[in-house]
């Protein structure tokens, strides 16, 4: 039976704090997985550009929620280009992260990062977010809206865009296959789902319940 969440005690409840960028995909897997007593927040997406700033905003994260009574506490982050710098701050207060570099290689699963991560390092990499937020994300900031001659600087080293497609989503694709055009890529999609996402999630909620 579905309980609502202000039935739950919050010592009772998982709190992710995550990436802004994977907040729709954690969501989705809570709700297809039944996780009732699994909550979300996140720390802004735009920490992609900044990872700096990622283990000191999600040092200040976990010590706010730990003052409002949550005991199980879970990061929706990789390593995400900390260098360290997140593990560090996540041992200190016994909290666990999704493993691997970034969600390019979770999304995929890091087993199979592991074989085609090499292969793959002249290819620009998309996800759901990143589709839906591709004139934000990229054009606008890099200023490619404006000064398009700007695409060889920024892109001239990639060979190959991937989506890596979290949903069937005919609209997204259309946007990753448009980006590829304007970036002089050759495109190639790979469908992964929520790829080790689900498990970490699963067994983080298994374990606080």
């Amino acid at each position: 039976m579905t309980r609502s969440k202000n039935t739950i005690p919050v010592s009772e409840r998982l709190l992710v704090i995550a990436c802004g960028m994977i907040a729709r995909e954690v969501l989705a897997v809570k709700e297809l997985n039944g996780l009732d007593h699994l909550e979300l927040t996140c720390l802004p997406a735009e920490f992609h550009y900044y990872p700096d700033r990622i283990a000191p905003a999600m040092d200040a994260a976990i010590v706010e929620a730990k003052e409002k009574g949550y005991r199980q506490i879970f990061a929706g982050y990789a390593d995400c280009g900390t260098g360290g710098m997140l593990n560090r701050v996540l041992e200190k207060h016994g909290v666990e992260r999704v493993a691997g570099p970034h969600c390019f290689a979770f999304y995929q699963g890091q087993a199979v990062f592991d074989v085609v991560g090499d292969a793959d390092m002249t290819s620009f990499y998309m996800t759901d977010f990143l589709c839906r937020q591709f004139d934000a994300f990229f054009m606008k900031p890099l200023g490619l809206d404006r000064h398009p001659e700007l695409i060889k600087d920024f892109f001239g080293n990639y060979e190959k865009l991937i989506y890596l497609a979290q949903t069937d989503d005919p609209e997204l694709e259309r946007v990753a296959e448009n980006a590829a055009r304007l970036l002089g890529l050759v495109y190639e999609r790979r469908f992964t789902g929520y790829g080790d996402l689900t498990g970490v999630l699963v067994d983080a909620a298994a374990r606080s319940s």
